[in-house]
C-alpha cells in the first residue's frame, strides 16, 4: 500500500509542480542566499559519516513552514534564524545552520507534495522537517516518507513538563507509531459580531441562542442599515468559502449554517460514513442557498480567501461590509480588534468592538460546541537507510529544543529578542500622529514585553509560531504576554469547544481526494447560488461517486 500511495502523491505532485512554475510559493532558495550544490555535498558527506560510525552530526537543518511562522522574511525572520542557530548550536555543542523555506499558504499542500515526492534526503531543497495539517499528515503517514518518532518523543527531556499528553498520544496508530509531533493543541474558530451593528439593530449577543435568532440577526444586518449611512449594501456574514471542503474541519468558517453536517468522511457512532451524502448536508446546503437568496451572505464568500474575507470585514468602508465573521479564536480576537482600530472602525468602543457569540443550540445539540481542529504537526522525513541517527539528530535539534521551556521555546513563541520582544527598559508610542488612536507604552528594566512589529510600528507584536496558551509544555522562564483580549478569547473558546472528528485517510481517498473535493465544492457553490437544488446536487454526487464513496467507507471501516 505504501508504494501505491506514494505513487499517487507523486502523480499529484507532478501536476502541482507544473501549476507552480513561476510561483513564489515554490521558491526553495534559502534566506541566507546560500547556493544549493554545497549543501547537497555536505549532506552526502554526513550520510557517509553516519554509515561509517553510526553517528550523525547535523550541520544543516532544512525546514518547510507555512504562515503559522509569523516571523516572516519581512518581519524579523533573519534575527529569529540567527538567534536560533546560536542557542541550538550551544545546546548541541557544534554549529548548525537553519534554512527556512516558507511556502505560500494557498498552495502549501501542493508544493510540499512536489518537494517530498520528486526529491530525496540529501537534496538541497528536500526538507528534513516540515509542518503538516491534520489532513496532510493522515495522507503522508501511510507512505513511508515520515520517521516514526515514538521512541524519541517518549524519551524527550520536555516530557517532564508536558501538561497536555493526550494531544500526541492520540496521534499514535494502533501499533504505537508516532509519525508527527504537535507542540500545541489545535484551536478553532468562534463567531465574532460587531457590537456597533448589534446596538444599531437593537440586539444583544446573549439573545442569539438558536439558528432562527442567528438568521434574524443576519437579516437585520442586511436590511436595517447597521452602519447608519442611510442606504443598503451591507451583508450579514462573510466567510472564506461557503465550506472549506479541502481542509478539516470543513465547516468551521460557517458553523451556524452547517450545524450538524460534516461534508467529508468521518466516524459516526463507531462507523465511518460519507458525511457529504447525508441528509444533514442537504439541509445545510439548503440553508446556505436561502441565505444567499435573501442577501444575508456576502456573495464574495464564494471566491474569497481568508485574507480577502477578513480585510473586507474590518475595512474602513463599512457600507459594503458585514456584521458577522467566524474566524480563529484567541490571538485573532486581538488581531481583528487591532485591524478595526487601524481602519478607524468603531473607535469609540475601543477593545469592546467585538463580541464572541456562544454556539447556537443546534450546534450544541449535534457537536457540543465549536470544533477544536486536530493540531497541525511537525514531521521528520525518513531517509530509509536503516539507521535512526540522522532523524534523531533532527529531533534533538528542532523538536527537543522547541519545548526547552526557556531560550529556544521563547524564540518559537515570541520571536527574536530585542526584535519582537525585550526585557530592557523601553518606551514607545503607536499611532503617534493620530490623537484618537495614540497609545504610549512604558516598561522597566527586566520587565518582559512585546515590541512594535518590525514591519508596522503602529502595531505591537503578538506571537511567532507557538501560542503560549495552546502549547503542551509551558515556558518556565516566566515570560507571559498578559493581553486581556487574547486571554479572554482563549478562555471563551476552550469553554465552548469540542474536538473535531478524526481526519480520514485510506488508499482510495488519497487517490481521488483532489478531484473529489473539486466536484463537491462545485456542487456546493451551484446549490448556494441557486443553479440546482441540494437534493439534485447530492443525487449527482452519488451517481458519479457513489461506488467510490462506498469503497472508501469500506477501507476506513476495515482499518
Amino acid at each position: 500500500m505504501k508504494k501505491k500511495v506514494l505513487s499517487l502523491l507523486l502523480s499529484t505532485a507532478m501536476v502541482a509542480s507544473l501549476a507552480a512554475c513561476g510561483s513564489t510559493g515554490a521558491e526553495t532558495t534559502t534566506e541566507s542566499g546560500d547556493t544549493t550544490a554545497s549543501q547537497s555535498a555536505d549532506a552526502t558527506t554526513q550520510a557517509d559519516t553516519a554509515a561509517a560510525d553510526g553517528e550523525y552530526t547535523l550541520e544543516t537543518l532544512n525546514i518547510v513552514v507555512d504562515g503559522t511562522l509569523t516571523a516572516t522574511v519581512e518581519n524579523g525572520q533573519q534575527a529569529f534564524k540567527e538567534q536560533w542557530e546560536k542557542a541550538v548550536s550551544e545546546k548541541l555543542g557544534h554549529p548548525i545552520t537553519l534554512n527556512i523555506n516558507q511556502l505560500d499558504h494557498s498552495d502549501y499542500a501542493g508544493t510540499v507534495s512536489r518537494l517530498l515526492t520528486t526529491g530525496a534526503p540529501g537534496d538541497a531543497d528536500y526538507p528534513d522537517a516540515l509542518i503538516m495539517s491534520a489532513t496532510m499528515f493522515r495522507q503522508y503517514s501511510q507512505t513511508g516518507l515520515l520517521w516514526d518518532m515514538a521512541d524519541a518523543y517518549a524519551n524527550a527531556e520536555f516530557q517532564s513538563r508536558v501538561t497536555l499528553p493526550l494531544v500526541n498520544e492520540n496521534m499514535k496508530d494502533e501499533e504505537g507509531h508516532l509519525y508527527g509531533f504537535a507542540p500545541t493543541y489545535g484551536n478553532g474558530c468562534v463567531t465574532y459580531v460587531k457590537k456597533s451593528w448589534l446596538d444599531a439593530v437593537g440586539m444583544k449577543a446573549e439573545d442569539i441562542k438558536t439558528f432562527d435568532d442567528y438568521y434574524n440577526m443576519l437579516l437585520a444586518f442586511t436590511n436595517n442599515d447597521p452602519d447608519g449611512d442611510g442606504s443598503n449594501g451591507t451583508y450579514g456574514v462573510i466567510a472564506a468559502g461557503y465550506g472549506k471542503l479541502d481542509e478539516a474541519p470543513y465547516i468551521n468558517y460557517m458553523p451556524e449554517f452547517w450545524q450538524g453536517a460534516y461534508p467529508s468522511f468521518y466516524e459516526k457512532d463507531g462507523v465511518w460514513v460519507d458525511g457529504f451524502a447525508e441528509q444533514a448536508t442537504i439541509d445545510a446546503l439548503t440553508r446556505l442557498a436561502k441565505g444567499y437568496a435573501d442577501g444575508v451572505i456576502d456573495p464574495d464568500t464564494e471566491e474569497a480567501g481568508t485574507k480577502q474575507a477578513r480585510e473586507k470585514w474590518f475595512s474602513a468602508e463599512q457600507s459594503t461590509s458585514e456584521g458577522v465573521f467566524t474566524y480563529w479564536a484567541g490571538t485573532w480576537l486581538r488581531t481583528l480588534t487591532d485591524n478595526m482600530s487601524k481602519q478607524g472602525v468603531d473607535d469609540e468602543l475601543g477593545d469592546d468592538r467585538l463580541v464572541q457569540l456562544a454556539p447556537i443550540q443546534e450546534i450544541k445539540d449535534t457537536w457540543g460546541g465549536y470544533i477544536n481542529r486536530e493540531a497541525p504537526v511537525w514531521v521528520i522525513t525518513d531517509d530509509q537507510d536503516g539507521s535512526n541517527a540522522r532523524e534523531q539528530a533532527i529531533f534533538d535539534a528542532l523538536l527537543e529544543t522547541m519545548l526547552d521551556g526557556d531560550t529556544v521555546q521563547t524564540l518559537w513563541t515570541y520571536g527574536a529578542e530585542d526584535v519582537h520582544w525585550s526585557t530592557h527598559a523601553e518606551e514607545f508610542t503607536t499611532n503617534a500622529d493620530d490623537p484618537d488612536k495614540k497609545k504610549d507604552y512604558s516598561y522597566e528594566e527586566g520587565q518582559f514585553h512585546l515590541k512594535q512589529s518590525p514591519n508596522d510600528p503602529n502595531a505591537v507584536w503578538k506571537k511567532n509560531h507557538l501560542d503560549p496558551v495552546l502549547v503542551i509544555a509551558p515556558l518556565t522562564n516566566g515570560f507571559v504576554d498578559s493581553d486581556e483580549l487574547v486571554t479572554a478569547g482563549n478562555k471563551f473558546f476552550t469553554e465552548n469547544c469540542v474536538d473535531a472528528p478524526q481526519a480520514a485517510s485510506c488508499e482510495t481517498l488519497t487517490e481521488v481526494n483532489e478531484e473529489l473535493v473539486t466536484d463537491k465544492t462545485t456542487l456546493m457553490n451551484q446549490v448556494v447560488t441557486g443553479e440546482k437544488t441540494a437534493e439534485d446536487a447530492i443525487a449527482e454526487y452519488l451517481e458519479k461517486w457513489g461506488d467510490v464513496s462506498a469503497q472508501i467507507v469500506e477501507e476506513l471501516n476495515a482499518q
